[in-house]
This record gives structure tokens, sequence and C-alpha cells, in this order.
């Protein structure tokens, strides 16, 4: 039905009666009397309602009404809309059943299905409105409001004030939606208080008297409490409180106080008063620019008990002063460039232990290094360009902070192609790769493999002698010493350039031939500190302090100081054939490779003095096919060598497929250099020290498209039995989740491993109801079945030995998270010390409320065990 101011039939109304005007022409000439002699007011005026919403948006001073009847009252002085009435004024709209205007009084009052829709899109409804002509001021029964941000206010009476200010009596305040079979049923939690008020100017909302309900059921009251509106997303004032329980520190009261100072920075101060260890402040500051952000954070105590801490190497008893400071950035310098840091400084490497809730970049409650870096990087379409420097610390007992290096890495790659038309014929793509380290550190680290204190009959180093001493007297010859070199003391910078090329070609067959060359150039400069020597804490928790001797290094190195430079050029063809298969069940693709590497034998040198960034090296299928097996530059493959394998993949019409990649190695000709003992003998029992490497191989299967598995391993060339052997296997059953992931690694004497390391874990989700869920996982450390108890701290309870487990639950919808949470972790802290470190947690929040945190953290550092 048509909407107009002058209806053609007004009927009967609330006015005393008169006769009913029926000509269409008459009624609209009086229409415009009315507003010509005002007896409707011209402001706000009243204007036909033919597109209203469209002319109220335009013209928000006049007031535009429609409805299916307009009555003039003249005793009252009134006129009322009547039948879908709304009215449409300053950004607001005002819809129910009876509208009626007082002129006399300057008031709005609707009833019946009343509806005001304010400019914000907050919408109010009630049963009756008492409102200003403005709609600014006014008075609600019955009130219900839904806000943008789906939160929600209830009231048997409200008053609205300045346009900007509700006041709600015997009020409640809620972001559950009510639910839409019942909507008498009370939310999952609402604040329920004697007087709410709800200020738009400030964004805050004031309760008094108020109860926290779950189901409609009290369970807490807080006299006086605000909180920002749900439009705020930072607010200045004073933070939730939180409480934290420890055995050393004590029970503390920490009371976050936040600034906003501007749009784009605060200031977070949280003081904290522990009952055995006094005022513990932590200030954070955060600035957001046009072109990046940072943060900084400091934080520390001077603390009253400083003793009631472990000894070193356990603690830090004796220390006074205990803090951090930590500082994070990220800055744009155009759409290629960019520079940041993330930066920790600690009082002590035990801080973050004693104190775990200062670490805020902390993804774990255990904590075993800090790394801190700064950098600069830029990004081109072919080119990539990254300088950083880093600086490591280590955090469990047994680290010797002299024996972390400090690091600047540089790295360039550019790559380009060539035109064969410009380059006579030659074409490809070249790639250019320049790397320059720096490396400093004060004293060298090794890494005990045999000698004094290992026990042959148990394979495994008595605890009671110290791992350093072993190294002492090490004297490298032709066959694989007691001890590695992993670090050295003093510096070595070297820089590295590698260029390749390569340019693939595919005859008419379809076989694919890709020839290659590249050429490394290595420049080395070495300066060992052998005088100096150092005294630190016994790293195994000797009472005596221990001394080490720089000089001892050079019985790993053949020269303490000097430079060193070598080229390696080589050049290779790799071959491959895909060919399609096509079933009616699927299709598959499968592809044999081979690959020849051609390189000099040891020219002027393939390797770098020391070896700093090519220690770890895994032969598996990833690979295979590399030119260099080697994991970093300090390294290069010298002789000739053939790889060959092949690949197959086999798709399924049902979505499914299996991929199978797999191959091996061959020493054709040369020095293979994975056979010589080094000081780390990264290449020993890497399954490349034999002419014939192990057969390294993958197979994914994925029958359906919610369940996969994969298997990969190093398998050895003479009973086929696995040296190297992972399973994974991920599924997705829609509301059941999970996942198993089993490791079984043979024993290398030369690394120092001289037991099976084995494990298995098992996680898994199970969404009950589209609200709840519960989640597990469990992971065995199956090698403790190795190892005697004595030296363990473990019962041998066989492969079945927990190393860490959780279990929780939870419940999650548009206005409530609750998760419970219980972990459990079995920590080597070295020498055979295995601690057990629990957590349990409880976390609330509440959508546009708050949040509520309780955790009860049980961890030990030697002798320390920690409550929080």
């Amino acid at each position: 039905m048509g909407r107009r101011i002058c209806p053609t039939d007004f009927g009967p109304g609330r006015s005393p009666r008169r006769p009913a005007l029926r000509a269409h022409g008459l009624l609209l000439a009086l229409c415009a009397l009315f507003v010509l002699f005002g007896l409707i007011p011209a402001a706000p005026a009243l204007a036909q309602a033919s597109g209203n919403a469209a002319q109220a948006a335009k013209q928000p001073d006049k007031m535009f009404v429609e409805a299916d009847q307009l009555v003039y009252d003249r005793d009252k002085n009134t006129i009322s809309a009547v039948g879908n009435a709304r009215i449409y004024y300053q950004g607001r709209t005002l819809e129910a059943d009876r509208v009626i205007y007082n002129r006399n009084t300057g008031r709005v009052y609707a009833e019946g299905h009343a509806k005001l829709i304010n400019k914000d899109g907050n919408i109010v409804y009630g049963d009756s409105f008492d409102m200003t002509k403005d709609f600014r001021e006014g008075f609600v029964e019955s009130l219900r409001s839904t806000s943008t941000e789906k939160t929600y206010f209830s009231a048997p009476h409200a008053e609205i004030t300045q346009g900007a200010i509700s006041v709600y009596d015997k009020g409640t305040y809620t972001a559950c939606a009510a639910c839409a079979d019942n909507p008498a049923k009370p939310p999952l939690w609402r604040v329920r208080a004697k007087r709410i008020v709800h200020n738009n100017n400030e964004h805050m909302i004031y309760y008094t008297d108020a109860w926290l309900e779950f189901l409609g059921v009290p369970v807490a009251y807080v006299p006086v409490f605000s909180s920002p509106d749900p439009s705020v997303k930072r607010k200045s004032g004073i933070l939730a409180p939180q409480t934290i329980s420890s055995s050393i520190l004590g029970f503390g009261v920490q009371v976050p106080v936040f600034w906003a100072i501007a749009p784009n920075y605060d200031l977070t101060w949280t003081p904290t008063y522990f009952m055995n260890e006094g005022f513990y402040n932590d200030f954070e500051w955060r600035h957001r620019l046009a072109n990046g952000n940072y943060f900084i954070r400091a934080n520390g105590i001077f603390q009253t008990n400083p003793n009631l801490f472990p000894e070193s190497p356990w603690g830090a008893a004796g220390h006074t002063f205990r803090g951090s400071l930590t500082s994070r950035g990220e800055f744009l310098i155009d759409n290629y460039w960019k520079y940041g840091w993330n930066l920790t400084a600690l009082s002590d490497k035990w801080y973050f232990w004693d104190y775990a809730f200062a670490n805020q970049a902390g993804a774990s409650q255990y904590y075993t290094e800090t790394v801190s870096d700064a950098y600069l990087t830029g990004q081109g379409n072919d080119s990539y360009f990254d300088l950083r420097a880093f600086h490591f610390e280590g955090l469990t007992s047994r680290d010797i902070q002299q024996t972390q290096p400090n690091a600047l890495l540089l790295d360039y790659n550019h790559l380009f192609g060539l035109d064969p038309a410009k380059t006579a014929g030659i074409g490809g793509d070249v790639e250019a790769d320049f790397n320059l380290t720096s490396l400093s550190q004060e004293i060298a680290s090794y890494s005990p493999v045999a000698g004094p204190g290992f026990n042959p009959a148990t394979q495994l180093f008595d605890p009671t002698v110290g791992l350093y001493e072993y190294c002492q007297n090490y004297r490298p010859g032709t066959q694989v010493g007691d001890c590695l070199l992993r670090g050295i003391g003093g510096q070595q910078t070297r820089t590295t350039a590698d260029v390749s090329w390569q340019r693939k070609f595919v005859d008419p067959i379809g076989e694919v031939w890709t020839p290659f060359a590249f050429a490394r150039l290595n420049g080395e400069w070495l300066d060992l500190n052998t005088t100096d020597t150092y005294v630190v804490s016994n790293p195994n928790g000797g009472v005596a302090p221990y001394t080490y001797f720089n000089s001892d290094q050079t019985n790993f190195v053949g020269q303490a100081s000097g430079v060193q430079g070598y080229a390696m050029p080589g050049a290779g063809l790799e071959y491959r054939y895909p060919f399609f298969i096509n079933t009616s069940f699927g299709s598959a693709v499968v592809e044999p490779i081979g690959q020849i590497i051609a390189r000099p034998n040891n020219l002027l040198g393939s390797n770098s003095l020391v070896n700093m960034d090519s220690q770890s090296l895994v032969f598996d299928e990833t690979n295979l096919f590399a030119w260099n097996k080697y994991s970093g530059y300090d390294q290069f493959e010298t002789g000739t060598r053939a790889n060959y394998g092949g690949q197959a993949t086999f798709n399924l019409k049902n979505g499914g497929y299996v991929n199978f990649i797999g191959g091996q190695s061959y020493q054709v000709a040369g020095t293979n250099g994975f056979d010589q003992p080094s000081a780390v003998n990264n290449g020993l029992g890497s399954g490349l020290e034999t002419r014939f490497s192990d057969y390294v191989g993958a197979l994914t299967v994925a029958p359906i498209p919610f369940l996969d598995f994969t298997a990969k391993g190093l398998f050895n060339t003479q009973n086929f039995e696995p040296d190297r052997f992972d399973i994974a296997s991920d599924f997705n059953l829609g509301a059941w989740t999970g996942g198993v992931d089993f490791a079984d690694y043979a024993v290398q004497p030369v690394l120092g491993y001289y037991v099976p390391r084995e494990g298995l874990s098992v996680n898994s989700r199970y969404q009950i109801t589209p609200h709840y869920f519960i989640q597990g996982n469990i992971t065995f450390d199956m090698s403790r079945q190795y190892y005697p108890p004595q030296l363990t701290g473990f019962n041998n309870v066989g492969p079945w030995a927990v190393a860490s487990e959780g279990l929780g639950a939870g419940y999650h919808d548009e206005c409530t998270s609750l998760l419970v949470n219980y972990s459990s972790v079995y920590q080597d802290i070295g020498t055979g010390t295995i601690v057990h470190n629990q957590t349990f947690l409880v976390q609330l929040q509440l959508r546009s409320l708050g949040d509520a945190r309780y955790s009860q953290t049980s961890y030990a550092n030697g002798a320390q065990s920690l409550d929080r």
C-alpha cells in the first residue's frame, strides 16, 4: 500500500469527530494550506513521503513523515501519524504503529511496535517513546536496544539525554543475542545493574550495584565499575587487576594502567607487588606511524629477598636487581625496502624462568634462548637483499654465554634471464647469489662424542664428569676424534659469491634436458683467540668454577689465523622424461630423473677454515638433486657425482592422489667429502659417506581429500633397513581432526648419538557441537627405554615414556570463549636432570566486557620449583 502525507481517506481519528474529507484534490490543497499558514511547522518541516529515505539523507534538517493516515487535532494541537508511521529527521528514524506530535510541548510520542534507528545504526525498541521533536532526549518504556557491534541493553524504563547519554534503570547489558527459539530465555551471560549509564560522548558504560549473571544466575557482585563501550578499541583507564601466585615470589597483585595518549601511541604501566620480593614495575610503550610500528617494554624489580632463588647454575640467588628490556619494530622505506629489529636484554638468564609473565614474545612457558636481531631487507621482482645482525643468549642452566656468537649476515640474490637472440643462442636463466658472514665469539664450544667419562657398557656419559673436560687434550688424526668443535673462540669473516646458469630444452618426444654450470668464489679471514682463558661457573652444576683455555681449539683447526680463498667451478646435465598415463579411475605422471655434476677435486681448497654454518646435514628427497647438499656456505661438494631417481604422481578422480619420489646418489670420481672426518663430522653418518649413498624416498598417499599419509626415510644400501624414518598422517573428518607423527633415527656415534632416537606424537580435536570442543595431545620419548634410570631420573617404562601431554576443552560462540587446558612437559636440563613442568590454565573471555585468566604453573630449574 502506498504511503502519503495526505491520504485519500483519513477515516476516524483521535481528534474530535468531524466530517471526513474525501475529495482528493481538496486534500492536497488543504495539505498545502497547513504548511503555508503554519498549521504544520516548517522547521522541522513535514515533507511528502515519496522517496522518504533518499530525501531525508539529502535534507537532514527537514522532517519527512510517512504513514497510512495523518490526523490533525485542532483542540489538542497535535498531529498524529497512524498506521506504519515512519519519521525521518537528522539521520534518525522513528517507527511505530502511531506517532503523535504535540505542537504545544514540542514532544513526540510513539507507541505500538516502536523503534528508533539512530544515525550510528544502533536500534532502540520500546513499548512507548516520549521524545523531544529532534529525538535527542526522552523516555522509553520496556526498552531493548541492539548496537551495530551486536551488543544489547534492556530496561523497564530508560532515559535518553543530550542525544548521547542513555540511563537504564534496573538494566541489563550483554553481547549475547537472544535465543531465536525462546527469546525469554536468559543469555549465556549478562550484567544486571540497578543503574547503567551509557555515555556515547565518552564511549563508556558505567554500572552501579551490578551482578554478573550466567544463565540468569548471579555469580559475582561489583558495587561500581565501568567499561568502554563496544565501539572503543582503546581507552585510557585502569585495566582489570590480576593476581599471581608463586611459591618463591609469594602472592602478588598487579593493576595495569593504560594511557591512550594519542590515536597512534599509548603507554601501559603495570605495577605489581609481591609479598616476598616487593614492588615490580612494567612499562610498555607502543607507537604506530604511517610507515610502520614499534614497541618498547621495560620491566624489573629490586628484590627484597634475592636468596630465595637457587644458587648458580640453577638460579639467580644473590641478584638484587633483575629485569628485561625488549623492543620490536618494523618500518617500510618504500614499496621494496623495509627495516626492523627484535631486541631482548636480560639481567640474567633465569629471569624469564622466574618472571615468566614478563616475556611478551614467549611462545612457550619454558624458554631455552633469546635471539635479538636488526635487519634491512629489500625485495624486488627478481632480486632479494637482506642485511641482518644477530645476538644469541642461552637461557638453560648449562648454557655459557661466552660460547654464544654475535653474527652479521648479508645475503643478496638476483635472477635474470638471457635473451638467446642477444647471447649467441645461449639464453637460459642466470642466478647470482652473494653471502657475507662475520662471527665473533669469546669461548670455543665443544661437544664430546667419546673419551673420559664415557661408559661403554651403557653407551652413555657419566653425568658426574664435566662434559667439557673431554675435549681439552684432543689431537685429531686420520680417525674420528673424541670431540666436535661447535663454535670457535675468536673471529671469522667469510664472503661467498655463487653464479649459476641453466637452460631447459624439450625435445620432440617430450624429454627435458637441462644443462647447467656454476662457480663459487670464497674468501675467508680467521683470527682465533688462543691466548685468553675464561673462568666460568661449572655448566654441570659443580661447586668449583671451570677454566676454559682457548688455545685448545687449535687442535681442531689447522691454523689459528690467516686468509684463505678458493674457487670451485662446476657443470652438469639433468634429464627428465615425464610421461602421462590415463586410466578409468585416474591419471598418472611418471618422471624418471638423472643428473650428473662434475667439479674439480679440491681445487684451491673446497671448504672454509672452520665450519660454522654447514654443521647440519640431512640427506633426503628434498636435496637429492641439489647441486650442493651442504646446508650453508662453509662447505662445498667436490668431485663428480651422479644423482638418479624419479617421481610419480597418480591423481584419482575422487580428488585423492598418490605421490612418490626417491633415488640415490653416487660419487663417480674424485674425493667424497662426506666421508672425511672433520671438526664437526657432519658428513659421517649422513648416508652420503659411501660411494653409493643410502636410498632416500618419500611416499604421500591421500586416497580421499580429508586424509593423507606421508612416509619418508633414508635406507641402508646393504639391507635396506631404515637409518632414518618419519611417518606423518593428518585427517579432517569435519568435526574430528587430528594427526600422528612418528620418527625413528638410527645411532650416529660419530655425532655423539649412541642410542636410537625415537618418538611418537599424537594430537586430536573433536568439535562436539558447533560451540563445544575437546582436544588433546601426547608425545612419547621412545628413546628413554635405552637409558639407565640412574642416568636419566626415569624409571624404565619401555617405549612409552611420556615426554609431554596436554588435555583441553572449550566453548566458543559470538559472545563467549572459554578454554580449560592442562599441559605437562618433562624437560632435560642437562647432566641427567629431568624436571617436570605442568601448567593448568582457565581462560574466559566475555566479548566487549573483558576477560579473566587463571594460570597455575609449576616448573623447575634445577632445584627451583615455581607456581604461577
